[in-house]
């Protein structure tokens, strides 16, 4: 019997699925790490009984088994030849609060953000956290013990474990937690795993002799950052093998133990109470990294909350970016480090007496120039500084990338300042350019390498630089692994860190656990190599790839779809805001995520021996569910950018394999819409009756709910029209003359409100020429007609290019057109500087109108003072390439309009995608996210605004409210 037939009868026996197709397992061969290990399957359980029946399968076919939840592990702890077992879909509930002894538990794929939305209104949270926080899984914390920047008021992950559900190597459930003496006893003394498991722990470690070993060699107890190997040095503090008093808790031991020893399916957490409400931050300049560490132990006196380190480097590259120039205000010359640290207290009184204090040792040091104080949202812009800072400084073009692998060293804070010193010059010897972030006030430096992984003489550094700097970490009995784990990168250096003999025990206690060696293997004992199994094949000959988007500013599509780095932003929930990624959102399936459609791109593109590379299945599979929301080109931290990834791809793949017949009529759909708009009534009637109205849905594949959309008569057909064309001026001296983009979805379908905004503009004496004959391509762009697209790109920027300047700007309504001048065209257009200048000076409607409340040449005196309230959501592409605060601007120019934004991403209908049958379910339950219970909330007497075509007709299908074009609201409040 083969393994795959294997592996059928395996699936048959799980409630939860199993998966072994090449897609599924190129998506889940890398995690955020340098490491790539095709898995044998993909598990994702539903119950305890499922991960018993794997259990076993990986113990009878002597395979193994990988736990994961987000996959955001920079270490390599989720790749594996195994079968990876994700619980992030399933394992997700929420089970118990005890308030009273402030404890909660928990499945292992509750994301950690979420668990504190949930205890936020009993005034209780689970402290440690992390950069991924609003994706990172409870799981996935407690098996690297994360941190982060509460780690200095509230400890580690394992300082709040209570108790842990487990499943050992041979499928026995055994709950651990607190065991006194006595109980210890009587567990070494039971005939089963549990009890061999606490015989040999103590066998292990009751001498003397190997306690006061392991106190000399593992990183000093002061650094509680610690994950070096197996925490052995925890579990000798317990009244079993010391004088204390305190219990015996094995889950000391598997915090930290990367899934290696058992498999945990349920976790009971210790929680604090919130932290105090006044906070000040004092921001102390340095003029060198130097002086910046030798105050770490000055303010770290103060009971710190925060203690973060940001050197000139990483201010450096927000410097010149735009978003951030406002964060930078605090900013006081030209520092080469920053030292942010908070303190918190009940009162504001109180707070400033901390502060004050705070101040007064820094100067009294003599060592910092400048320390502003910072308050209330001055505080979050100080920390987005930071976060943006590290986000732009991994934006590198090419194939040279921030490298993981001794980013997270930890000492003991009097030893910081000399540790930096040698780091620095030992990073200077290798032509490295040492660069400082930190959790300063944890002695934790994160630096990452500047290194070409597909050259095998960088892949020979990446192994000399971590040797080195584990040697020197070693030096000042420091952690290799604070708070990100050994993985692969680390865990063959975990010898030298704690002495063969200390490492001998770590070895014999997973034989004691796992002698089939069935979790994780290859991790933290029996280490695989570091500079194996890496995710780019070394010295490989890079593919040429041709294609009709350009993608030059990635050195072609292939990087683009490496700068994917793994770290899952595009997995946060709705909860959390923000857009990306809509599909997931919706299916909680890590084959709908912005990473696994860039991870599979690359591997297929990168690993094909067709002529057409992009000819394969799997890739449309991957590519199905994305809606082309361009979130992920602005909130991915690397700006992958999946929308042109899918046209480019769809053009490529239908190249061999043809165009289907509704895909050839959305593409075309302007083409029959502008036939329709001449006899509109004719068409709308067609459209509206149930019996040729199920034809047509039939025949194009539209889901039998879904609305056909109402056809408008054009533009052009409109009394006034010839007026405009002519160019009359109603004004006198207008302020300034305007092109209006008259794009084909407003034309034919909702022309009413390009004749709304004529009005409104010429009202606020502006000259308005309007645009009607051009096509933006939209809807070629997104079923991949690029040649068609291209074409149209042409001509727009020939067209248009001798009209649009900085004094003559395009404006346009519908953003997923107007917004194709300031993206597409860029990439399409064989007249780039043309295409340029016109991007530069091409503004979605609510953005020029914005920018002239600025100037002063609208205000509100223009509109009427009566009262309305007004809920309003933006286009997905208005939020990633323009700002939802225009529209917010516009819409409450009349003095009483009362409006808010929805908190809501996608509305899930992104033009044909809602139509298609295939696409209607997925379509709706994105709107159900957000956007629809919000509007349900929402009065009769509220009005709903909506600036996308397709959102408008998204409410409509999904709430039965309509929604009216912000400019449409502003034009019916004129005086």
């Amino acid at each position: 019997m083969s393994l795959s037939s294997h592996l059928q009868s395996l699936s048959k026996k799980l409630v939860g699925e199993l998966l072994y197709d090449d897609l599924v397992k190129a998506i889940y061969a890398t995690d955020a790490s340098v490491y790539k290990m095709l898995p044998l399957a993909v598990a994702y359980p539903k119950n305890e009984d499922d991960l018993k029946q794997l259990i076993q399968f990986a113990k009878n076919h002597k395979t193994s088994l990988i736990p994961r939840t987000a996959g955001t592990s920079l270490a390599g702890q989720c790749v594996g030849t195994g079968i990876v077992v994700d619980v992030s879909k399933h394992f997700t509930k929420i089970i118990s609060l005890d308030e009273e002894k402030k404890t909660v538990t928990v499945q292992p794929g509750v994301v950690r953000d979420a668990l504190n939305n949930y205890l936020k209104p009993y005034g209780l949270f689970f402290s440690p956290n992390t950069s991924t926080s609003n994706r990172c899984m409870i799981g996935g914390m407690v098996g690297n013990n994360s941190s982060g920047t509460t780690s200095i008021q509230y400890g580690v992950t394992r300082d709040k474990v209570l108790e842990l559900k487990t499943l050992l190597s041979d499928g026995t459930e055994v709950v651990f937690g607190d065991v006194n003496s006595e109980m210890f006893k009587c567990k070494m003394n039971e005939d089963s795993l549990e009890g061999n498991i606490y015989k040999t722990i103590y066998t292990e470690l009751e001498s003397e002799t190997v306690q006061k070993r392991i106190h000399a060699h593992f990183p000093k107890i002061e650094i509680h950052r610690r994950n070096t190997g197996y925490a052995i040095d925890e579990l000798i503090k317990s009244a079993i093998f010391s004088d204390s008093e305190e219990p015996f808790n094995m889950c000391k031991l598997l915090s930290g133990s990367e899934g290696t020893l058992a498999f945990t399916t349920q976790l009971t957490l210790k929680l604090d109470k919130l932290p105090p409400l006044e906070s000040i931050m004092v921001a102390a300049h340095f003029d060198s990294i130097e002086l910046c560490m030798s105050a770490v132990q000055v303010v770290m006196k103060h009971n710190l909350y925060t203690c973060e380190m940001m050197d000139k480097t990483i201010l450096d590259c927000t410097k010149h970016n735009k978003t951030q120039q406002e964060n930078r205000q605090f900013i006081v010359g030209d520092p080469k480090a920053i030292l942010i640290c908070e303190v918190k207290a009940d009162t504001v009184d109180e707070v400033n007496v901390l502060s004050e204090k705070l101040i007064e040792d820094i100067k009294t040091a003599n060592l910092s120039y400048a320390f502003p104080v910072l308050e209330g949202n001055e505080i979050n812009k100080a920390l987005d500084l930071r976060s943006a800072g590290l986000g732009l400084l991994g934006n590198i073009v090419g194939d040279k990338k921030g490298v993981a692998c001794i980013e997270d060293t930890a000492v003991a804070l009097p030893d910081l300042a000399n540790y930096i010193s040698e780091f620095t010059a030992l990073m200077r010897s290798y032509d490295q350019e040492a660069i400082y972030y930190a959790h300063a006030g944890a002695g934790e430096i994160h630096l990452r390498p500047i290194l070409d992984l597909k050259k095998g003489e960088d892949v020979g550094l990446f192994r000399m630089i971590t040797t080195d700097v584990s040697k020197l970490v070693k030096k000042y009995n420091g952690s290799m692994s604070g708070e990100h784990g050994d993985g692969i990168v680390r865990s063959e250096f975990i010898s030298n860190m704690i002495g063969d003999e200390n490492y001998q025990i770590l070895k014999r206690i997973k034989q004691a656990f796992d002698s089939h060696n069935i979790f994780n293997p290859g991790k933290i004992v029996n280490a695989l190599p570091m500079d194996k199994s890496l995710r780019y094949e070394t010295n490989r000959e890079e593919p040429e790839i041709k294609t009709i988007l350009d993608f030059s500013k990635s050195q072609g599509i292939l990087r683009e779809a490496e700068k994917c780095n793994g770290s899952g932003d595009c997995r946060k929930l709705p909860e959390f805001g923000g857009t990306m990624c809509p599909s997931y959102r919706a299916t909680k399936n890590e084959k709908d995520t912005t990473r696994a459609r860039a991870n599979a791109l690359r591997e297929f593109l990168t690993n094909s021996d067709k002529v057409n590379r992009f000819d394969y299945k799997e890739l449309k599979d991957v590519f199905d569910l994305c809606l082309s929301c361009k979130a992920c080109a602005s909130e991915c931290p690397s700006s992958v950018d999946v929308a042109s990834l899918k046209a480019e791809f769809q053009y490529q793949y239908q190249k061999t394999n043809g165009f289907k017949f509704k895909d050839k009529f959305f593409a075309k759909s302007t083409k029959y819409n502008k036939i329709a708009s001449r006899v509109p009534k004719f068409y709308n009637a067609l459209f509206q009756n149930s019996l040729t109205g199920g034809i047509i849905k039939k025949t194009l594949g539209i889901h039998p709910e879904r609305s056909l959309p109402t056809i408008s008569k054009s533009f052009t057909s409109w009394d006034n029209f010839t007026g405009w064309i002519d160019g009359i001026d109603y004004q006198q001296s207008p302020i300034k003359t305007i092109y209006l983009f008259v794009d084909e979805f407003i034309n034919y379908l909702e022309s009413e409100i390009a004749i709304d905004a004529m009005v409104l503009l010429e009202a606020l004496n502006y000259k308005v020429i309007p645009i009607y004959n051009l096509e933006s391509g939209r809807s070629f762009i997104s079923k991949g007609f690029l040649e068609e697209a291209k074409d149209l790109a042409n001509t727009n920027i020939e067209t248009v290019k001798d009209l649009i300047s900085e004094e003559t700007p395009l404006i346009g309504i519908e953003p997923s057109a107007i917004l194709t001048f300031k993206d597409e065209s860029l990439k399409l257009a064989d007249d780039k500087v043309s295409a340029e200048t016109i991007s530069k000076n091409t503004f979605l409607i609510e953005e020029f109108i914005q920018q002239e409340i600025e100037l002063g040449n609208i205000t509100s005196d223009n509109f009427i003072s009566e009262s309305r309230t007004i809920k309003f959501h933006g286009h997905c592409h208005q939020k990633a390439m323009s700002n939802q605060l225009s529209s917010f601007a516009v819409l409450n120019l009349p003095k009483n309009y009362n409006v808010t934004i929805i908190p809501s991403g996608c509305c899930g209908m992104a033009g044909s995608f809602g139509y298609e049958k295939a696409h209607y379910d997925v379509s709706m339950k994105i709107g159900e996210t957000t956007l629809f219970p919000a509007i349900r909330k929402a009065s009769h007497q509220t009005i709903i605004s909506a600036n996308g075509t397709s959102c408008r007709h998204q409410i409509k299908d999904g709430t039965q409210r309509i929604a009216k074009h912000p400019i449409t609201i502003l034009k019916e409040a004129l005086v």
